[in-house]
């Protein structure tokens, strides 16, 4: 349990660990199958398994799962709509995301180098559960057309056609997309705001971002 507070132990070991009784519940009814599931005061006594908790109020419940059992982004069943993250570094930004994906979905997310970890601990709570249902691939996998978000220049979102299979592509949080990548996709599109503002939350972006393509698709 200590070690998969490691990024590079989650990896090495293919394994992560959840949680708190949502979390846990959420695991078991996408359907995997736990490699250890420990109980405060049934399993192992309660201090011990606070001493191993990431939270500030220990858990009761903490679960280990396969990273391999987690939905991943297939390209022949994508669905027709997705977030395509481009170094969003912050795990709470990237769980939110999950989230959102799943709640305006159902999209997929695809996550290039750079990116948090889904699996990791504030990503985990971030996503309520959601990183067990939205499919995660890779930036480069991301199907369909590329619909770059940029701050500023791009077509207004409302106006943009956002009909068939569209991914949309969202930077860092300090840094946005890089200017190579915002000219390689199809279309670049802009949320109109309020003046003087600089932008949006990532997160934030690309809920409005899903929501738009939700009600301009009917």
């Amino acid at each position: 349990m200590r070690k998969l507070a490691s990024a590079r132990q989650r990896q090495k070991l293919g394994l992560f660990a959840v949680e708190g009784e949502d979390l846990v519940a959420a695991g078991l009814e996408a359907g995997l199958e736990p490699v250890d599931v420990l109980v405060a005061g049934e399993d192992v006594s309660a201090e011990l398994l606070a001493s191993v908790s990431t939270l500030p109020h220990p858990a009761r419940r903490i679960a280990v799962f396969r990273r391999e059992d987690l939905p991943r982004l297939s390209v022949d069943r994508a669905p027709e709509v997705g977030l395509a993250l481009w170094h969003v570094g912050d795990p709470g930004n990237l769980g939110t995301i999950l989230r959102t994906a799943d709640g305006l979905g159902p999209a997929f997310v695809a996550l290039s180098a750079g990116c948090a970890d889904p699996t990791g601990p504030k990503a985990l709570r971030a996503s309520m559960g959601a990183v067990f249902r939205v499919p995660v691939g890779s930036f480069e996998d991301a199907p369909g057309r590329r619909v770059a978000l940029v701050a500023r220049g791009g077509e207004p979102l409302t106006e943009l056609d956002l009909g068939g299979r569209v991914t949309f592509v969202l930077g860092s949080e300090r840094e946005g997309l890089p200017e190579s990548l915002a000219a390689a996709c199809d279309a670049r599109a802009s949320i109109p705001l309020a003046p003087g503002t600089e932008s949006l939350n990532v997160a934030l972006a690309a809920g409005i971002a899903l929501w738009e393509r939700r009600r301009s698709s009917g």
